[in-house]
């Protein structure tokens, strides 16, 4: 259950070198390929030595009573006519995989692990070239796409008592908030095997997840084999663009509320995660703001518009 927590008073440090402090990767590109054998290695040998159970997918089973949550993403969204062939692509790589996903059943006490349930995203395997981020940029990679299916399990989990152990976020923010449905911050970055969504079933109810594809949407619903005594508000505060030097990173927090069912009324709140990411679009120039190499705020030059004005399209408060 969670407990009230107060306020957290600064949503972020101020310390400019920790914004600004390059990855060894990103100063040594040529490092990158060895670092991502280490840390793949690194995960089979935890794999190997874990006591974890590990939850499966049971088929055969029924489905579960009780919808705990729903949710659909949109498929396609507008871009490029290079980047519309790989959403396509994207397209085929989500139906595989969330018939990975498709009739999961977390039992008490297992753990569900997204790379092991999907596995790795291959050719031989059906996969194709979709799109995949590398360092804040849209590009062609097979199995491209399949955070998206990541980002919705990662949402719904939220919005239920399973604990989330592991969850790594996106290092860039690389689109406009334009017709975003979930807060930002919320979404999950995954690479096999060692960039992973890992939640635990620590109670004593056991929760079944079916993912499918529509027409335009991916769907996606957690289910349980009895009510769950509350519900969950998801909300993300203190959003915020900073900029020092020429680059830009967006910064919030997002917080998770716990609500009676019985009596609607809020009875705990949790911060569950702060996000950092350096922005690739040039967001609204109201809404920056400009720090000095110590931190602090430089003097705001004139501005027609007011800074608590948000342009449609560029920053979210989407609460769920």
């Amino acid at each position: 259950m969670l407990t009230p927590q107060p306020a957290v008073p600064a949503a972020h440090p101020t310390d400019v070198r920790t914004l600004t402090r390059r990855r060894v990767t990103e100063r040594h590109p040529w490092l990158y390929p060895a670092a991502v054998r280490v840390h793949q290695a690194r995960r089979h040998l935890a794999w190997l030595t874990s006591d974890a159970r590990w939850a499966t997918r049971a088929a055969g089973t029924p489905e579960l009573p009780v919808r705990v949550k729903k949710h659909g993403s949109l498929l396609l969204r507008e871009l490029s006519p290079d980047e519309m062939a790989l959403q396509h692509n994207k397209v085929v790589n989500l139906r595989l995989a969330s018939a990975r996903t498709d009739g999961v059943v977390i039992r008490p006490g297992e753990t569900f692990s997204f790379n092991k349930i999907v596995g790795n995203c291959t050719r031989r395997k059906g996969y194709v070239v979709g799109m995949r981020l590398s360092n804040g940029d849209a590009k062609a990679g097979v199995g491209g796409g399949i955070c998206q299916l990541a980002n919705l399990l990662h949402w719904m989990f939220l919005h239920s008592p399973l604990t989330v152990v592991e969850r790594s976020e996106h290092s860039f923010d690389p689109f406009p908030d334009k017709n975003r449905v979930l807060p930002w911050g919320v979404g999950c970055s995954i690479v096999w095997n060692y960039v992973d969504l890992v939640v635990r079933n620590d109670t004593d109810t056991t929760f079944q997840v079916h993912t499918w594809l529509d027409d335009k949407h991916l769907r996606g619903e957690l289910r349980a084999d009895r009510p769950v005594e509350h519900s969950y508000k998801v909300e993300a505060r203190e959003e915020e663009f900073v900029r020092v030097g020429a680059r830009i990173w967006r910064r919030n927090e997002i917080w998770r509320s716990l609500v009676d069912r019985r009596t609607g009324n809020v009875v705990g709140e949790e911060l569950v995660k702060r996000n950092c990411a350096i922005v690739k679009y040039p967001p609204p120039e109201h809404l920056v703001v400009d720090l000095d190499e110590d931190g602090r705020p430089l003097p705001r030059q004139a501005t027609t518009l007011p800074r608590s004005t948000t342009r449609e399209g560029l920053v979210s408060t989407v609460t769920s």
